[in-house]
């Protein structure tokens, strides 16, 4: 090889170079996403289908993988991952939010949503973009709300009928004040306790039981060690598949569009797996032996959440319009 030609292999190998060095820093973006549930549960199916979206809809330019069953790590940790740009984007419960993002807290009260119909309308308008704006702020987009359907007690001594039956029990909640202090209303004794932790605890009596929705207490086998599963649907918490604030500006805004109307969409597809799913779960439960017990009268359960109510607003009066709104709604 002569000097000249050996001179254009090498220029030519240089522009190759170059153009994949452009190539990967304005085209494909691999994202990682946080979920702590199962691959075939609603929420997971649903991120699948979110990613799948983004990376049709952009040509390719941003891919990503969502890591299921909470191998990136812990909620707390994951959220904290978010907003340091650690992890790209995920799916939370806005419970455990409200410990770092106040406006999270309000759908944390106990029973200020009438219905799941009604969640879903207040969450995508006001609501929805009151609370998004707190989260922008700490550092996480939303881009779609999640059903979580309604929580409800179950525990392995006796049914919840009454706020009297909660009273010596003692329950797993998610780690946030609002919770402690629900529990403690009805003279029950609080335990904040990893999700990971609830069954074995159960089974061998650290805690009495916990409060969830019909498919985390049946996906998760507790209903096989806490037997009463009374649908007292204190809380209806929504969830977010939210991206990080630093990944969110690292995109073009017809990145930005893309990314959003995809999170919308998979929002939809999981509120309709979800429904479904809680009618299976529900059926799962009670043919495996639960004794569930619908409340008469939700009443004395609401009345006793007014000493929580009076704590939070004391706490947060600038979020006392927030609460109203939603308490006031149709």
């Amino acid at each position: 090889m002569n000097a000249t030609t050996r001179r254009k292999t090498l220029i030519g190998a240089a522009l190759v170079s170059a153009m994949a060095i452009v190539g990967t820093s304005a085209g494909a973006k691999e994202l990682r996403g946080w979920n702590i549930h199962v691959e075939d549960y609603p929420v997971s199916i649903a991120m699948e289908s979110f990613m799948a979206e983004v990376a049709e809809k952009t040509g390719g330019e941003i891919t990503g993988k969502t890591y299921h069953n909470g191998v990136l790590g812990s909620q707390p940790d994951a959220i904290e991952q978010i907003r340091l740009g650690i992890i790209d984007f995920g799916e939370f419960s806005l419970g455990p939010m409200g410990q770092s993002i106040p406006e999270t807290n309000v759908v944390s009260l106990p029973f200020i949503f009438k219905s799941i119909p009604q969640m879903y309308e207040l969450m995508d308008g006001e609501v929805g973009e009151a609370i998004g704006a707190g989260m922008m702020e700490k550092g996480m987009v939303p881009l779609g709300w999640y059903d979580a359907g309604a929580r409800s007690f179950y525990n392995s001594v006796r049914p919840i009928n009454t706020p009297a039956d909660v009273e010596g029990l003692k329950v797993r909640v998610m780690s946030n004040d609002l919770f402690v202090g629900m529990v403690e209303s009805m003279d029950g004794n609080a335990t904040p306790m990893a999700f990971g932790e609830v069954y074995q605890s159960i089974k061998t009596g650290v805690v009495d039981g916990a409060e969830n929705n019909p498919p985390s207490y049946e996906s998760t086998n507790h209903f096989e060690v806490a037997k009463y599963y009374s649908l007292t649907e204190h809380l209806i918490i929504p969830e977010c598949l939210c991206m990080s604030l630093k990944t969110w500006e690292k995109l073009t805004p017809e990145q930005q569009t893309i990314v959003k109307e995809a999170g919308q969409a998979s929002a939809t597809l999981q509120r309709e797996l979800w429904q479904a799913r809680e009618a299976a779960s529900m059926k799962t439960v009670q043919d495996g032996g639960t004794t569930v017990n619908k409340i008469a009268d939700k009443g004395p359960f609401q009345a006793a959440m007014a000493p929580v109510y009076q704590t939070f607003l004391a706490a947060n009066p600038d979020l006392e319009g927030l609460v109203d709104m939603i308490r006031t709604a149709d």
